[in-house]
């Protein structure tokens, strides 16, 4: 899919790896200035390098999305360089795949101020922006897990499923100013992260089983990103407050 994103800039959090990686590639490769955001540094600085290789303009900027304060600053900084955002991806999450009753409070803890505050953070602070504008996309990226549950995933699935409805209730109260939002459900996919989750052998075979019910396989960064792609381009510009589930056919309804 080629769409022409110049003059666009584009905010996406969790940059530096994965699936964020190749969100944020995909974009600068259509033409848009991207705010690569990640807690690393060093995996932030390679993704606008790999940018840079595809002739797309962009820059690192550090910060802890569960930290308000840090992602204000962030926000601030780069509205300051491009002048402004036009569509956020809040991309930035972690998971750890284990029986709920193993669960530590310091596991939900991390999980819930990354999968769930994080977005809240950062939206608040570039919806401000954008109300200003009267215009702008706002595209998360939630799970096929907070639509149906998954096993080993209680609280993963809790934070992703209210990322789910609260973006519908952001799509309701934002169109007055005339900001679209929508959100996109992978299925597993192969980044850095599942493979780690797969030394463990709980997980291993969870993760294992779920692989036998996808009919086109395990899914790719690049997959996302070409949704992203078409709900930061005007193919979508009368969607809003939807969820696309791209997980290969794991799960077929709603």
């Amino acid at each position: 899919m080629k769409v022409d994103l110049k003059g666009k800039t584009v905010l996406v959090t969790g940059a530096g790896s994965g699936i964020g990686r190749a969100i944020a590639l995909r974009l600068a490769g259509n033409g848009a200035s991207v705010v690569v955001n990640d807690i690393s540094q060093e995996r932030a600085d390679e993704t606008v390098t790999q940018m840079s290789n595809l002739s797309g303009k962009g820059i690192a900027l550090i910060a802890d999305i569960g930290n308000y304060s840090e992602v204000r600053r962030m926000v601030e900084n780069a509205i300051k360089h491009f002048g402004q955002i036009d569509t956020l991806v809040n991309n930035a999450g972690w998971d750890r795949l284990e029986p709920f009753v193993k669960n530590t409070p310091e596991t939900w803890d991390k999980i819930i101020n990354i999968n769930f505050k994080g977005p809240i953070y950062v939206t608040r602070a570039v919806v401000e922006h954008m109300i200003q504008r009267k215009a702008g996309k706002i595209i998360s990226i939630a799970s096929d897990a907070g639509r149906v549950g998954s096993t080993g995933e209680a609280v993963y699935s809790g934070t992703k499923g209210g990322l789910i409805a609260m973006s519908k209730t952001w799509a309701r109260e934002f169109a007055r100013y005339n900001i679209r939002v929508n959100v996109i459900c992978p299925g597993p996919t192969d980044t850095a992260l599942y493979r780690e989750m797969k030394q463990d052998e709980f997980a291993n075979k969870i993760l294992t089983s779920i692989e036998k019910y996808m009919p086109f396989g395990l899914g790719k960064p690049e997959y996302i990103a070409d949704a992203v792609l078409f709900f930061a381009s005007e193919a979508s510009d009368y969607i809003t407050g939807q969820v696309l589930s791209v997980s290969g056919g794991l799960t077929y309804h709603g």
